[in-house]
């Protein structure tokens, strides 16, 4: 049991922070005492969100696939609050569109497809490599330890649905990259760890009529209703405070299995 850590006083950097699975982590981490900076679009309620949660809290403004923006965040990071040993990747973006729609003789737009390959995984890797030379510099803890980065992966990944050929392989190169990586920064004493949440009340979610929600729900087996964004956060604490948790995908759906 000595090797199990404490979230309080760890440094994370949260993408997609100002709302949905972010946001709750966001609030999750300073309620726990640790320190956390928001990353998401400057169009976002991440610098509101960041005053309300105080002076553990900060907003840095960014495009996760940018490199300028990404380490700028990793910066403010560290000088804000002296280090960085967890990041967590919870931006992400979705399109629904069949791979060829016959009644418009309509393909599904290579632009479409590549943004959201574009966001989904080179933005999750931007994060992850620009995070990880920072966490490189963290003085070990006794067991060798430095950091951990958690990412945001999606039942889609395994079982995507009619129009999510995008989504779905986005979500699906998350996962194929969490094992190498974690390889990867093994030697370093980095983690890396993927979610693959199944249906939760996001915003993305809140935006389908009630009836809609109501029919989604009832496909969860148990509990048989909507995740809650809190629920995503208690895994990635658990995830923070457990070493032995590493280069695994960990599906949190509620024995969720998506129909076509």
């Amino acid at each position: 049991m000595a090797n199990i850590r404490c979230v309080k006083g760890m440094v994370g950097l949260v993408t997609g922070g100002a709302s949905g699975l972010g946001r709750a982590t966001v609030e999750r981490l300073v309620q726990s005492g640790a320190s956390a900076v928001i990353v998401d679009l400057p169009s976002s309620d991440g610098r509101a969100l960041a005053d309300s949660l105080g002076k553990s809290c900060a907003f840095a403004p960014a495009d996760v696939t940018s490199e300028a923006d990404v380490q700028s965040a990793v910066s403010l990071a560290k000088e804000k609050f002296g280090k960085l040993n967890l990041a967590v990747n919870c931006a992400g973006i979705a399109v629904a569109v069949k791979t060829y729609n016959f009644k418009k003789d309509l393909p599904h737009s290579l632009e479409d497809f590549q943004r959201v390959i574009n966001v989904n995984i080179a933005g999750t890797f931007n994060v992850i490599r620009l995070a990880a030379g920072e966490m490189g510099r963290n003085e070990p803890e006794a067991d060798g330890h430095r950091g951990v980065i958690i990412n945001t992966a999606s039942v889609a990944a395994f079982d995507g649905q009619v129009g999510q050929a995008a989504y779905s392989a986005s979500k699906g190169g998350i996962v194929g990259m969490t094992l190498p990586i974690a390889r990867d920064l093994a030697p370093m004493g980095i983690r890396v760890v993927t979610i693959a949440p199944g249906l939760f009340s996001t915003p993305l979610l809140a935006s389908l009529p009630e009836k809609v929600r109501s029919f989604l729900a009832r496909q969860v087996p148990f509990p048989s209703r909507l995740g809650d964004p809190g629920e995503f956060a208690h895994l990635v604490t658990s995830i923070a405070e457990n070493p032995m948790i590493n280069g695994e995908v960990i599906r949190l759906d509620g024995a969720i299995r998506m129909q076509p």
